[in-house]
């Protein structure tokens, strides 16, 4: 063999192992209990800080907290449970309270998170490989799922809920926050119907996907009394201490110039409130 053609076999194994790269190595899961799949390259970051509130803060969303608590405790230890979509009004505390919950929980039962973006989707059957492997079990989140018209990616979800040969692992369940219902906007549905040759069937093939959770919990917007309760709570537990009428006040005025009221909107009026009173934000 000439050193020509020597040289160009090399090129042609390095491409190779290019395109084709070893297997992804098991992370440390005991370094982290939280880790966030990224794609590329493929691996599972670890957090050691996330960013949540404690689960007494969430206020106004009981009968979901108490089934979303039970249903992960069960989980954690072992029992059976059902993959959950919490959908509904923004800033109602849903990915908070996904997260809340994996903190209570893990208190006491050891039980990991893994944030998927929803524009990974495609490859969560190589990231549950990964997952099944461990000894661990794990809870894994997507927040703000939802899909467009031409979005195929549902489709990748869609074996790994509910379906497939290999189906779900065992250690892993799947939480997924939205703010539509069937995870598809209203006038992508009522298009298929206008528009498909077996009107029926094609939406029933598309909002499918959402009959994959067990658990289906809404999150709706809050009242006045709840709003004040949220802020009031935050004061609590960071130590600030503003006079009740002038913090009604000043509440009411917030949300009257945003224009809604949710934990968010409380959120953001308390960060401003412990600004001007020159109090740290702990945690």
């Amino acid at each position: 063999m000439t050193d020509d053609s020597q040289a160009q076999l090399t090129r042609i194994a390095e491409a190779l192992e290019r395109m084709s790269p070893a297997p992804l190595a098991s992370p440390d899961f005991d370094g982290a209990d939280a880790f966030v799949w990224e794609t590329d390259p493929e691996r599972l970051t670890p957090v050691t800080r996330v960013s949540r509130v404690d689960l007494d803060l969430l206020v106004g969303i009981d009968r979901s907290r108490d089934t979303l608590l039970a249903n992960t405790r069960q989980f954690a230890q072992g029992l059976p449970a059902n993959n959950a979509l919490l959908w509904g009004a923004r800033g109602m505390g849903k990915s908070s309270l996904v997260k809340a919950i994996h903190a209570k929980i893990n208190q006491s039962t050891p039980l990991k998170i893994v944030e998927l973006q929803r524009e990974d989707l495609p490859t969560v059957s190589r990231l549950m490989q990964i997952l099944s492997r461990s000894s661990h079990r794990f809870l894994l989140f997507c927040d703000d799922l939802s899909f467009s018209h031409d979005d195929q990616h549902y489709k990748s979800l869609k074996a790994v809920l509910d379906g497939g040969i290999a189906g779900r692992p065992e250690n892993v369940l799947f939480y997924a926050t939205s703010n539509r219902r069937h995870l598809m906007p209203r006038d992508m549905i009522e298009n298929e119907r206008s528009s498909a040759i077996n009107p029926g069937e094609a939406v029933e093939e598309k909002v499918s996907l959402s009959d994959r959770f067990g658990l289906w919990l809404g999150f709706h917007p809050c009242d006045q009394n709840d709003y004040l309760a949220m802020i009031d709570g935050y004061c609590a537990a960071h130590g600030l201490k503003v006079d009740p009428e002038t913090l009604r006040a000043e509440a009411i005025e917030w949300q009257a110039t945003r224009g809604a009221r949710s934990g968010r909107v409380a959120w953001q009026f308390f960060t401003d409130l412990a600004g001007r009173h020159g109090v740290a934000i702990k945690g």
